[in-house]
């Protein structure tokens, strides 16, 4: 069985599709990536993408379309996205399996890019 890229949780799907039907022009999904920043390295990125770009990665998951950016795959593969509330927030989290720490704040996180013997079993 294939790993794949990136999935979302059941919680997930349902808060980025209540999110993106409030949405005024049309979307073609939700861009996932990371970035360099914050105190352990580097940050994941979400933004809500007009039109996928000539290399994303595109995903369908439970009615949400993710268009990751195909300079974060090795770093997500395998992910799962989720939706936590808590007592005084709510939030988006990734549960990485590539992620080897994250900072205090949950903010920044470092993560390794995944293994050739990983990527083997992706499709």
């Amino acid at each position: 069985m294939p790993i794949p890229i990136m999935r979302l949780t059941d919680r997930a799907a349902k808060r980025v599709n209540d999110i993106m039907s409030r949405s005024e022009t049309p979307l073609a999904g939700l861009r996932v990536g990371i970035k360099k920043g914050g105190c352990a390295g580097m940050e994941y990125t979400m933004e809500y993408a007009a039109e996928a770009a000539p290399f994303d990665e595109v995903i369908e998951d439970k009615g949400v379309r993710v268009l990751i950016d195909p300079k974060a795959v090795l770093f997500l593969l395998g992910t799962e996205m989720d939706y936590v509330t808590e007592k005084m927030s709510s939030r988006f989290v990734f549960n990485n399996p590539n992620q080897t720490s994250a900072c205090g704040c949950g903010e920044s996180v470092e993560i390794i890019a995944a293994k050739p013997e990983t990527m083997a079993h992706a499709g």
